[in-house]
């Protein structure tokens, strides 16, 4: 019994079996793969969530304001005696009230609050972030800008509760 080898100009004998079938698989998956990436290349970005709308904005935007505000004061008019320890601790944590609670008014703004508030509300964040910043480059407040700045968080604190009655 002789085999003959194949002629080299006749096409190759057929394989049998599942590796057809599976290469014919892979070209399909590699096919979805490549028009999942082109989708996703494609479609827009959605918009990042801003704060969510409240049932009752006027509520839970004074509240947040009564909130900063009650911590801001608390830290400022702690007195700890006269150690210098001890008053760099009470400022430092009258800053943070001061930073943090610009961020937490910021952060919990519903996005249906009216202009008529929401704009005080974004200016009092703003003026307390702008304070503590001086607060933590050294000025004081003896410094008369940062007295001024004192004096315009003040109004506005007065604006806001006159609001939020």
């Amino acid at each position: 019994m002789s085999q003959s080898l194949p002629d080299p100009g006749e096409p190759a004998p057929e394989r049998p079996g599942p590796a057809r079938w599976m290469a014919s698989i892979a070209i399909m998956v590699s096919l979805l793969a490549a028009a999942a990436a082109v989708w996703a290349l494609l479609k827009p970005t959605p918009e990042p969530p801003g704060n969510p709308a409240a049932a009752d904005p006027k509520a839970t935007a004074c509240n947040a304001f009564f909130l900063v505000s009650k911590g801001v004061a608390l830290q400022s008019r702690k007195d700890l005696g006269p150690e210098p320890a001890a008053q760099d601790a009470v400022a430092a944590n009258a800053r943070l009230a001061m930073a943090g609670g610009s961020a937490y008014l910021r952060d919990t703004l519903p996005s249906n609050t009216p202009p008529e508030l929401a704009e005080p509300l974004t200016t009092f964040a703003d003026q307390l972030q702008t304070i503590a910043q001086y607060y933590l480059a050294g000025m004081n407040n003896n410094d008369p800008e940062q007295a001024a700045r004192l004096t315009a968080a003040d109004e506005t604190t007065a604006t806001l509760i006159g609001l939020c009655k």
